[in-house]
């Protein structure tokens, strides 16, 4: 063990560990879950932190081997190499500052051994004097939320781009099946199956087009605002400095006490992620639906078989990645709730909220990306058509009435439908029975029946 001070007494730290005393006193404090904090949010701190050592490094501000021995601490981080030593529960102090101080001091231990001296030698490089000079958790850690979202989305608009692919794919497949459409889950009239597919296909794309979107906002990073976003102990050109060592797409803020105190870019974003969980909720009950069966059911799809239904009923198989994406969309739903609560619960100049925040919207875009690729690759790509199913339903369905009215006419096509319900025969039979239409009159008017194709 060592021992190291702080302003509330001294505490033993585990000799081997690069975190410190704050770190202890976190890890005693909080265990609240047992869920430590998403890696994807303490690299961004780490590139926060790299950045501004560099920002004070240009400024004349920290020392030029203080400076290398944290951007080369930084570095190892974000290869890897330490990711046991982050280990704070997600339930922590409000603002993050338990996460970040906890980065803060594993960076100063190894920039320490960069420089010969020991862990735990603050008189080297010190946590709050060098790692965090110019800098606040209140804007370090939001500005970290944003830029693990700016980045995990690109991986989500991919995959969100690979599922309206796949979809895409079927409708071209599909163009020709004719079915019955159906709502108010009752007969109405028809569509091609490959339509139902192009009205997902669309569904999805649009969904990647809000997250797009969504991501614009959090561009804007409150990065060397200090406390509460008026940079307080900062030159005027520390903010700029710190945006041109990241070397990417963001921009300061309009308002940097604004971006200081409201995570509602951040609820947005989490809003839009919701949404699109929502479209694939709706299109993986929709697949449940149409594979039901598979001879009581609607039957006019053939799901892919991924794995035995039933531990009892052999050779029951089930739409297994369509319920396992609808129980991520679900908790999707659940985690948005959550984040936009938090968004609102700030008092005066910070939100107290922002670890839950982060956290859960780190989860959502995993989540999001995993349930997108699932059933593309899992479930959307090995689909078949039951055509046979399909043309039944269609020729049997009530919704037929419809298509014949503007050739029959209205009274002509009720009577047709009065005695189909009560002889069982469909209206096909009738038809062609009576001779109002023969079979290719008939087949005409059928191709015609789903409008014209986008």
């Amino acid at each position: 063990m060592r021992m190291e001070k702080d302003s509330l007494g001294e505490l033993q730290v585990p000799a081997g560990v690069y975190y410190g005393i704050h770190t202890v006193r976190s890890l005693k404090n909080f265990g609240i879950s047992g869920e430590a904090m998403p890696l994807e949010l303490i690299y961004s701190m780490v590139r926060l932190k790299r950045a501004c050592a560099k920002a004070n490094a240009g400024l004349g501000l920290l020392s030029g081997d203080k400076a290398s021995a944290i951007c080369k601490a930084c570095d190892r981080v974000l290869e890897g190499q330490f990711d046991a030593e982050f280990g704070i529960d997600v339930f922590q102090a409000g603002s993050g500052t338990s996460s970040h101080m906890n980065v803060c001091e594993v960076l100063a231990n190894i920039a320490c051994e960069e420089l010969g001296g020991k862990k735990g030698d603050r008189s080297l490089v010190h946590p709050n004097d060098h790692v965090n000079m110019g800098q606040s958790t209140n804007n370090i850690f939001p500005s970290a939320v944003r830029m693990a979202a700016v980045d995990l989305s690109r991986g989500l608009e991919t995959a969100l781009l690979r599922l309206a692919e796949k979809l895409g794919e079927k409708e071209q497949e599909f163009k020709s099946v004719i079915k019955s459409g159906r709502t108010h889950l009752q007969d109405a009239v028809p569509v091609t199956l490959g339509q139902e597919f192009g009205a997902w296909r669309r569904a999805v794309q649009k969904a990647s087009q809000r997250v797009g979107r969504g991501r614009e906002a959090l561009l804007e990073l409150g990065v060397g605002g200090n406390a509460i976003g008026t940079g307080l102990n900062t030159p005027k050109t520390f903010r700029s400095a710190i945006l041109k060592e990241l070397k990417g797409e963001y921009r300061l803020p309009e308002n940097g006490i604004e971006a200081t105190q409201f995570m509602t870019d951040l609820g947005e974003f989490s809003s839009m992620l919701k949404l699109a969980a929502l479209d694939l909720h709706k299109i993986a009950n929709d697949l449940r639906l149409l594979g039901s069966g598979p001879n009581t059911g609607l039957g006019e799809i053939v799901l892919p078989p991924v794995e035995p239904g039933s531990s009892i009923m052999p050779g029951k198989i089930n739409p297994s990645i369509c319920e396992a994406v609808n129980m991520a969309c679900i908790q999707i739903a659940g985690l948005d709730a959550a984040i936009c609560m938090a968004c609102g619960a700030g008092q005066l100049e910070l939100n107290t909220h922002m670890p839950v925040i982060g956290a859960n919207l780190v989860k959502m875009l995993h989540l999001l990306s995993g349930a997108a690729r699932s059933l593309a690759d899992q479930c959307v790509a090995g689909i078949a058509a039951n055509e046979k199913t399909c043309r039944r339903n269609f020729e049997n369905s009530a919704s037929l009435a419809t298509v014949l009215n503007p050739v029959l006419g209205y009274d002509k096509v009720a009577e047709l439908v009065k005695e189909s319900i009560t002889s069982g025969r469909n209206l096909k039979e009738l038809v062609l029975a009576r001779e109002l239409l023969d079979e290719a009159g008939w087949n005409a008017l059928m191709k015609n029946c789903t409008g014209p194709l986008p």
